[in-house]
């Protein structure tokens, strides 16, 4: 770490000298944003910025360039809080608009009165320089005027040094791209987790001498489960400890009880299996936030920033489809062991290289460097949260296994509610709650709702969808991964079309069409008869759902992100993650107990697949609630807002 070095002719203040910056030479430096109360500022300036990005002195006639009609008064403060984190906040009187990127907002927003631009500086090897910031120490001049840089005179006082603000991405290409790839992978590898056990679900279940299909749902919903129960505090894990020393020991993680799966081919028991894809689920609970985390950065706002998490996002369906693929081949050509051991190999492999490749500024704490008062981990809260995420969502997927007059099932889902309960309590009065309840608002709520209902039914399509092409259409698991292979080609379509929504229509609008998009894929499947080729109804659908996934996940991380709290911005993409992996979970439970309730248990071929139709009609009631939901929430946010883009 090296001190900030005045620029010639400058004048350092002694009581300010100490103020460190990253180096650009060993280590990526930390990008300046989320400010928060700092009781000693350090250094202040006032001074005009015009449109083109001049800047002159407060006292100084200031006349309009050709581009530019209208300047500002700011101040700022810059705040150095450790020789590893520096922050920023400013006060202006108006603010109609401001340049596009590249520039650094410091609270995330674009055409905000309570955005600071940092205009765009070119490079400095190794690193790319978003902005230069000049900055006033308040301190008399020296004797003799220094007339070479006349400009950055204030009020009689002295301009004495230059902050150089650096992003946390390396302006190699092949580095950055590295960084991108193993980042945006770990939202691959978490679907691929999902992929991998459905698609080879009655190889795995004969292996483990399984031929329950409600013992089969928990193949894939023990992992959905654990994900969304640990997401929250695997967040707030990586506040605390470090984004990137949490995401690299995610992917090591899953890597280790990836392995443990398949070895549980050798104990023969459905329980172990059962527990490891639990243990796989709070791997990829570790990944998916931080990995959010990470971009989110590394990256100022802006169109790079976009289309880095609509690659993110796209990776949802990629992973699914192809992590689908090798667990189809791996079983029917050697061994269904195979792959889990292939995918952990995998996930040790990104682990060492993310251990390599993500900047090492990351492994520090990201919120709350340099502050004596860090907020302390929730333990009472996390284990109330877990526990009772865990119990209501075993007493859901027990339901169809030994069905809800059995006393255990419905007394566990009773004592999960209870304990749901009394984390309410305990989070209103922590002092460092895990889940603030100040954070929840309408819009929030709202957003949340969105998002349990949309994904729910999209699980309820790809479990039910691929049992009946392998039970009733009789194809093989690889056979059936070919077919959902046009997701991949969707999935990049759809991201883009995110991307392109996001910028130029209300994201209450996005949602909308991502709510009827779950709605029309999951009513194509929920009639398409048995004897039926593949291309009038299961192509269409398969062509339609990525649609629905990839739309939803960015928007309602846009929406939770403009409306939540400043100090809870953090809070919003872990909130996300939670509710799509738990909705899965929990949505499987609900359309097997429908599943078993409607079958007449005789046996017969029309039995079961009324019995899979119902659980389609289940998935195809929850789209429809979410389409009802989401055209109230578009007019609701029309009358409001009207025809508003959001900003981020």
């Amino acid at each position: 770490m090296g001190k900030v070095s005045p620029e010639p002719g400058f004048h350092t203040n002694p009581s300010t000298a100490s103020t460190k910056v990253p180096s650009p030479c060993d280590e990526f430096p930390v990008f300046l944003k989320d400010l928060r109360d700092v009781k000693d500022p350090v250094i202040s300036a006032t001074y005009h910025e015009s449109n083109d990005g001049r800047v002159s002195p407060l006292d100084t006639p200031v006349a309009p360039s050709a581009s530019s009609s209208r300047h500002n008064s700011k101040h700022v403060s810059v705040n150095s809080r450790s020789e590893l984190l520096a922050t920023e906040s400013w006060l202006t009187q108006s603010m109609e608009k401001v340049p596009q990127i590249p520039a650094i907002y410091t609270n995330g927003r674009r055409n905000s009165t309570n955005s600071l631009l940092l205009q765009a500086a070119g490079k400095l090897e190794p690193y790319e320089a978003l902005g230069n910031v000049s900055i006033e120490h308040m301190v008399p001049p020296p004797s003799g005027p220094d007339e070479q840089h006349p400009e950055l005179k204030i009020g009689g006082l002295h301009e004495v040094s230059l902050l150089t603000i650096h992003v946390l991405v390396p302006a190699d290409d092949s580095i950055k791209a590295m960084f991108i790839g193993v980042v945006v992978l770990a939202q691959f590898m978490c679907l691929a987790g999902l992929g991998q056990a459905i698609a080879p679900v009655k190889i795995i279940a004969s292996g483990l001498g399984v031929d329950n299909p409600g013992q089969e749902a928990w193949f894939s919903a023990a992992y959905s489960l654990t994900t969304g129960t640990f997401i929250l505090i695997a967040g707030r894990l990586g506040d605390i400890l470090g984004h990137k020393r949490v995401f690299v020991f995610g992917y090591l993680f899953l890597g280790i009880w990836s392995g443990f799966a398949g070895f549980s081919a050798y104990v023969g028991r459905q329980i172990f299996f059962d527990v490891c894809r639990g243990m796989q689920g709070i791997g990829s609970a570790l990944l998916a936030p931080n990995a959010l985390a990470l971009l989110g950065r590394a990256y100022p706002p802006g169109i790079k920033k976009n289309l880095t998490f609509a690659l993110f996002g796209a990776m949802a369906p990629w992973g699914f489809v192809i992590g689908a693929l090798f667990g189809a081949l791996f079983s029917q050509t050697t061994w269904w062991p195979w792959t889990f051991w292939s995918y952990g190999a995998a996930a040790f492999a990104l682990s060492a290289f993310s251990l390599l490749v993500v900047p090492k500024q990351l492994a520090k704490e990201a919120q709350f460097a340099g502050v004596t008062n860090v907020p302390g981990f929730d333990w009472t809260g996390s284990a109330l949260g877990v526990i009772g995420l865990v119990l209501v969502n075993i007493a859901f997927n027990n339901g169809p296994l030994y069905g809800w007059s059995t006393p255990h099932v419905y007394f566990v889902l009773i004592i999960g509610v209870l304990v749901l309960v009394a984390f309410l309590w305990v989070e209103r009065r922590a002092e460092s709650p895990l889940l603030p309840v100040s954070a929840f608002n309408g819009t929030v709520t709202y957003t949340m709702a969105l998002i349990g209902i949309g994904w729910g039914s999209f699980g309820i399509w790809i479990y039910y969808s691929w049992r009946f092409l392998e039970e009733f259409r009789h194809l093989s698991p690889l056979n059936v991964s070919a077919q959902f292979t046009p997701a991949l080609v969707c999935g990049l379509i759809a991201a883009g079309a995110t991307g392109f929504m996001l910028t130029h229509t209300p994201v209450s609008f996005t949602m909308l069409i991502a709510m009827l998009a779950f709605f029309a894929g999951q009513a194509i499947s929920a009639f398409m008869p048995v004897h039926q080729t593949y291309w009038p109804q299961m192509f269409v659908s398969i062509l339609i759902m990525p649609f629905g996934m990839d739309m939803s996940f960015p928007a309602a991380t846009v929406i939770l992100s403009n409306h939540m709290p400043r100090e809870h911005q953090g809070l919003a993409a872990s909130l996300v993650n939670t509710m799509v992996n738990y909705s899965i979970s929990l949505a499987l439970g609900i359309a097997g107990t429908v599943e078993v309730s409607v079958m007449a248990h005789d046996g017969t071929l029309e039995d079961a697949i009324w019995g899979v139709r119902c659980a389609f009609f289940t998935g195809l009631a929850l789209a429809g609630c979410g389409v009802l939901l989401g055209v109230s929430y578009f007019i609701k946010s029309m009358i409001k807002e009207g025809w508003k883009v959001a900003q981020h």
